[in-house]
């Protein structure tokens, strides 16, 4: 019955893959559709708003200076409002200003659409906070991350003429992707009782006669972009475990479905942009193999049980529920937990510190790679990195230039991509290493064992991959953990974003090559064995020791009794 429900969820996204990808094609092909009465008018007045009048095709350059700016404005305007909460409307539970050091932690965390909380939603924001704030950078992060992702499509698979405008870019992902399909998640997560309110919190009398204030708000709402967004910030501070947020079975496959369509969709996107569908289904396939092969070591490991519990003679027949809702058992905690790490999202059902060692491992895993589907674009364009690094890698095999989609790969783009590749476990690993150089960050650990070294680097780790999920044994509040997760956050998202933009306008500029007999195809079965080959190689190479460290020699450990 577990694997049945495994397999009915992964069915009913293949089945959503083909639509929604050529959807997104559609819409940002900028190409004449039926979409285009729909939303076309209500493009033409926010155009008009923004005074985006010539929507000519932009550089790489001004195309990541223009999603810069825009994130900028945004962060200083939550910030100001983060900083001003006490004073501000819609405030019917009198929340307080939110602290310098933790305000810049969370604008940068939302911006970055890590969603990472250092902060209990109900008790740290108020219902203005959530709306003006939370749930308005939950639109514009995951709108400035898929218009970036098929920028990077558009100079793989295009000759010349640019990356495409920004701001048109990232107004169509508002008006036909998220806000629609939010609308209409939220009106269903209403419909299964998750409450959308702007009414404060309810007082009750218990049965022992004490008073509870049960927190209420605009839940649904932020509900559904935080998923269909992959931005994970929950309005409780125990997040998607809550039952306000995630009733029921059927909502939390509704959440996993939302949070994993769009981002599993994007490489059929790529195909068609490439006009060769096989190679979207080949990048398709690599992300899947790594999927199910993290899935089933969360499910197993969990299912399994803790050791330690097993050999004290306890039923263990149900797995590991530590940490569990009773509503969703370890199979549908498993698959949440590999989706939510997987799509980059950071929402979690169940408390991620209370995994097995091997069951946690599998979330780090994913996200160190940062391949496997990935938020909104991240994913597919660093698995495009990895392609464009495999070809190189055969290329120098057969004393041949490499080529990509008929553009040959050169220095250039190599640096580029040994930047976004290397940026990536320096900023997990350094961080880990100096927090524990300070009692400012070993403090902060509840387990001062190999899962203390497992909780510090979840944190830096979810940081940097801009997932925002965390090992909550880690007392995370603190001016230290707040400025350098933001940092982590920071360079996490935008330097590699800066590279890999490089990449796509170096290759935009390059002329088509001939292809010949000894051209290397990327759309076949060997490519993805060599694309999945070559993102292990580097991820072990990479992360290996540090896993050793932690959550494999927690899992030795406890495993030896």
């Amino acid at each position: 019955m577990d694997i049945l429900q495994i397999c009915i969820v992964i069915a009913v996204l293949l089945l959503l893959v083909k639509p929604v990808g050529s959807y997104i094609y559609h819409v940002f092909s900028n190409e004449a559709n039926r979409t285009d009465k729909i939303f076309g008018p209500v493009e033409k007045i926010l155009f008009k708003i923004i005074g985006l009048k010539n929507r000519s095709s932009m550089s790489w350059k001004k195309y990541a200076l223009s999603m810069l700016a825009t994130n900028i404005l945004l962060v200083a305007i939550s910030y100001l409002v983060l900083r001003l909460m006490g004073g501000l409307p819609v405030n019917p539970n009198h929340t307080g200003n939110m602290d310098a050091s933790l305000s810049f932690n969370t604008v940068i965390s939302f911006m970055t659409n890590t969603n990472l909380q250092h902060y209990s939603g109900e008790s740290g924001m108020s219902y203005f906070g959530q709306m003006i704030v939370i749930t308005m950078m939950m639109f514009t992060s995951a709108a400035s991350g898929l218009a970036v992702a098929i920028a990077f499509i558009r100079g793989m698979t295009r000759r010349g003429g640019g990356l495409g405008n920004f701001f048109e870019d990232f107004v169509k992902a508002h008006t036909r992707i998220y806000l629609p399909i939010a609308f209409i998640v939220t009106l269903v997560l209403v419909g299964l009782q998750v409450p959308q309110t702007l009414e404060p919190s309810v007082t009750v009398n218990t049965f022992g006669g004490a008073v509870q204030h049960i927190a209420m708000g605009p839940v649904a709402s932020l509900e559904s972009i935080k998923h269909l967004g992959t931005n994970g910030g929950g309005f409780f501070g125990v997040n998607s475990a809550h039952p306000f947020e995630n009733p029921r079975p059927l909502t939390n496959v509704i959440e996993i479905l939302s949070m994993w369509t769009i981002s599993a969709a994007l490489p059929y996107t790529f195909g068609r942009f490439a006009k060769n569908r096989k190679q979207g289904w080949i990048i398709f396939s690599a992300m899947m193999v790594l999927f199910v092969t993290f899935l089933c070591l969360t499910y197993f490991s969990e299912k399994s049980g803790n050791p330690l519990i097993n050999q004290l003679g306890i039923n263990s027949s149900q797995g590991s529920m530590e940490g569990k809702e009773v509503r969703f058992g370890v199979v549908q905690s498993a698959l949440f937990t590999t989706v939510t790490t997987a799509a980059t999202t950071g929402s979690v059902n169940n408390m991620h510190d209370t995994l097995t060692p091997l069951g946690g491992l599998a979330p780090l895993a994913e996200m160190m790679l940062n391949v496997v589907f990935g938020g909104k674009g991240v994913g597919l364009v660093n698995m495009l990195m990895y392609a464009i690094l495999g070809v190189f890698i055969c290329g120098l095999m057969v004393g041949r230039t490499p080529e990509f989609l008929g553009r040959k790969i050169e220095s250039r783009e190599m640096k580029l991509i040994a930047i976004a590749i290397l940026m990536h476990p320096l900023i997990i690993l350094a961080p880990t290493a100096i927090s524990f150089m300070t009692h400012l960050g070993t403090d902060a650990l509840s387990n001062p064992g190999y899962h203390g070294l497992s909780q510090s680097l979840y944190e830096f780790t979810s940081s940097a991959a801009n997932n925002g999920s965390g090992f909550e044994g880690l007392g995370d509040s603190t001016m230290f953990w707040n400025v350098s997760t933001g940092l982590v956050m920071l360079l996490g998202r935008y330097v590699s974003i800066i590279a890999l933009l490089a990449v796509a306008g170096s290759l935009s500029r390059k002329r088509t090559v001939p292809e010949t007999i000894g051209t290397f195809h990327t759309d076949t079965k060997l490519f993805a064995g060599i694309l999945v080959g070559t993102v292990l190689l580097i991820g072990a190479l990479t992360f290996l020791p540090v896993l050793v460290l932690g959550p494999v020699a927690e899992y030795l450990q406890i495993s030896a009794g």
